[in-house]
């Protein structure tokens, strides 16, 4: 021992550490740390035990098991990579469990009535959601050509990414081969939504749906535009099965986008699949998206598409939330571009 180094007993060491006696003895019986001993015999640590225990109690902290962590502290780079690297896929799956249970309660809680409990089963079967639809194919440029593949398609998939991340082209090659899908550009807006009016005008029926739409969306607060009326003629369009909508924000104030979206929750489980890219965080609340919403999430470097859970903690859920802005932000930012490459 050094006599100029100070050491803690057992007791000392646990207090210092937030730990207990035991778990120090638990340590040193795995080999994990060799305390020193006094002249009597008693077990003593100093400052490179204190930093050993200190380490241990931090992986464990982390979720590690014992094992794991004497794996960690005695490997090289590799070993000790392939340990964290493990232990960070079982924290991914947890959280995915979890935002699956989560998923689950939030139906079970949609399906209630006030006054009356569901028949036996019928709030189970309520609960679960539509008939998966699947999708696969090559990523195009910007990528390089890994596979990407979409399962149990949701009714509200938003895709988001920063500028240039390949969201735009993502949505092009998904209305290109989802089953009957079509894509509603920005061109919906050309000269104040003419095609949109010029639809309404020819037929009646559909203005009569459009007008109706419209009156249900104000009495929510949002207030008529031509960029809301060509949207709703587009999402009233009978002739996809699908539809990919670019930027589904355009040219709507704050409470439009509220009331909007409110609205396209509404229609249920079994309404037609909708994808739309968006960076608003009035259009993306992270924090009411339902059990049958969907984020894709394309990442700034270029790597492929991922989906990701809205739970903070959940892999991607930081990159999506620093894409997002408020509705008046987006407005005083359009167009332009913050930095590019000199």
């Amino acid at each position: 021992m050094n006599a100029a180094a100070r050491f803690l007993s057992p007791s000392e060491a646990a207090r210092r550490l937030g730990t207990s006696t035991k778990a120090l003895r638990h340590y040193e019986q795995r080999g994990l740390v060799r305390p020193a001993r006094t002249p009597a015999g008693w077990r003593a640590y100093g400052p490179a035990e204190i930093d050993r225990c200190a380490e241990i109690v931090e992986l464990r902290a982390l979720g590690l098991s014992l094992g794991e962590v004497a794996q960690f502290l005695h490997g090289d780079v590799e070993s000790s990579g392939r340990v964290l690297a493990k232990h960070e896929a079982a924290l991914e799956d947890r959280i995915r469990q979890a935002g699956e249970s989560i998923a689950k309660v939030r139906r079970l809680r949609a399906n209630l009535t006030r006054d009356k409990m569901p028949a036996a089963g019928n709030l189970i079967r309520a609960s679960r959601a539509r008939p998966s639809i699947d999708v696969a194919f090559d990523l195009p440029w910007p990528w390089g050509g890994e596979r990407f593949e979409l399962r149990n398609i949701r009714a509200l998939n938003y895709i988001i990414g920063p500028l240039g991340s390949g969201k735009t082209r993502l949505a092009l090659r998904l209305a290109e081969l989802l089953p009957g899908a079509v894509f509603v550009g920005l061109e919906r807006m050309a000269n104040g939504g003419a095609a949109a009016c010029a639809r309404l005008d020819a037929d009646p029926a559909l203005k009569t749906r459009i007008d109706d739409d419209v009156a249900a969306l104000i009495a929510d607060g949002a207030t008529a535009s031509p960029a809301l009326i060509a949207l709703l003629a587009a999402l009233q369009s009978e002739d996809a099965a699908i539809l990919v909508i670019d930027m589904l924000e355009q040219g709507l104030d704050l409470a439009t986008q509220k009331a909007l979206i409110a609205s396209l929750r509404r229609r249920g489980p079994h309404a037609r699949p909708l994808f739309f890219l968006t960076r608003s965080n009035a259009i993306l609340d992270l924090k009411a998206v339902g059990d049958d919403e969907a984020i894709i999430l394309c990442p700034a470097n270029h790597s492929p598409p991922v989906p990701v859970a809205p739970y903070p903690g959940a892999a991607g859920y930081e990159a999506v939330s620093t894409c997002l802005a408020a509705p008046e932000v987006r407005a005083r930012t359009e167009g332009m571009i913050a930095w590019r490459p000199t």
